[in-house]
């Protein structure tokens, strides 16, 4: 396994996360466990986390994910695993918190001594802002609307009170996630102004038919050291090209139609899953392999974050860290992009 820098930090962490969004409501604690340990046995050091999961966020799941990491943890050497989560932000859910979510110096310290409690830790390597405060456009939607404007914490706040978690020690480093351009900007450079944390990480949607990152973000990245965690690799499964072979094969898909409507209705998006599946095929890959294989393979990522719901499919998704695509093959994906770019935005 690889082990590249986390942004501008001191941690190395492996080139693949294992994400835990599926652990309660599609996986069994048991079977959550067996994950992670088939995981760390490939070498993977990185777990990723937030306090909303599992997923789909329901009132009478949120943080069951939290506590099945939490006690895997338990009794084993807490500074062989970077542990990261997140923090939920407002105007989707109710809950949890008693639905007091606007990333406030009070409401970010409730948030992370309710994650420490479950995770059964007294600090998380990296505290993220699941999505931002305020209004942007995200979770499949591409335009900016002014017309949904609304209150939200001055981003200044926010970073003060995440600085002071990370003097008390209960965060190591922070985070982005569902992050704009202007809003990574801003935050180095209040952080910059006011001697604050920098964030360290964005973990944004980025994957064969979603690479919107390469536009603004990328640059950001490279030039002030902020690490991509790319979530998403596989596009909910679309990417594994079983929903083109059966649209009634079992995933979040069918199980969880309502969830997944950044994937569903795009017309464009089965033309390139056939596209990338084929050429996958043709090379002797699986077509989630080739999916992961050319996330970890981008200049900007430093580390893919993946999931499964049983051992085969978390083996397979392992097994593509070690494929290194030619650069004919990486042509072959450009030109399919080309053709038919973010299908899914």
């Amino acid at each position: 396994m690889h082990y590249n820098p986390l942004g501008d930090s001191d941690m190395r962490v492996s080139r693949l996360c294992l994400g835990t969004m599926t652990f309660g409501r599609q996986n069994s604690e048991s079977e959550a466990h067996a994950q992670l340990d088939c995981a760390f046995d490939h070498g993977i050091n990185f777990i990723d986390t937030a306090e909303v999961y599992p997923v789909p966020p329901d009132e009478n799941t949120v943080g069951i994910t939290e506590r099945f990491v939490g006690r895997w943890l338990a009794g084993r050497s807490r500074d062989k695993a970077i542990l990261a989560t997140k923090a939920t932000g407002p105007g989707r859910y109710a809950w949890p918190r008693g639905g007091q979510l606007n990333f406030t110096r009070a409401n970010l310290r409730a948030a992370i001594e309710g994650s420490l409690q479950r995770l059964s830790t007294d600090y998380v390597d990296l505290y993220q802002l699941h999505w931002p405060d305020r209004n942007v456009p995200m979770f499949g939607k591409a335009r900016f609307e002014p017309t949904l404007e609304r209150e939200f914490t001055p981003l200044r706040e926010t970073l003060e009170a995440l600085g002071e978690l990370v003097r008390e020690g209960k965060v190591r480093y922070v985070g982005l996630s569902n992050e704009t351009p202007w809003g990574l900007m801003r935050f180095l450079q209040l952080a910059e102004q006011h001697g604050l944390p920098r964030p360290a990480t964005v973990q944004n949607n980025y994957s064969l038919v979603c690479r919107t990152w390469e536009n603004g973000l990328a640059e950001i990245g490279h030039r002030e050291r902020v690490g991509l965690l790319a979530y998403s690799p596989l596009a909910f499964g679309y990417l594994t090209a079983k929903y083109l072979d059966d649209p009634a094969a079992p995933g979040r898909a069918t199980l969880f139609p309502a969830f997944v409507q950044r994937y569903r209705n795009r017309p464009r998006l089965d033309a390139a899953v056939a596209d990338y599946a084929a050429l996958a095929r043709r090379h002797g890959l699986s077509p989630a392999q080739l999916a992961i294989a050319w996330a970890h393979s981008r200049w900007c990522v430093a580390s893919v974050i993946i999931g499964a719901t049983n051992r085969i499919q978390l083996e397979e998704n392992i097994a593509a860290v070690d494929r290194e695509l030619p650069p004919e093959l990486l042509a072959e994906i450009d030109a399919i992009h080309d053709a038919n770019p973010n299908p899914v935005v």
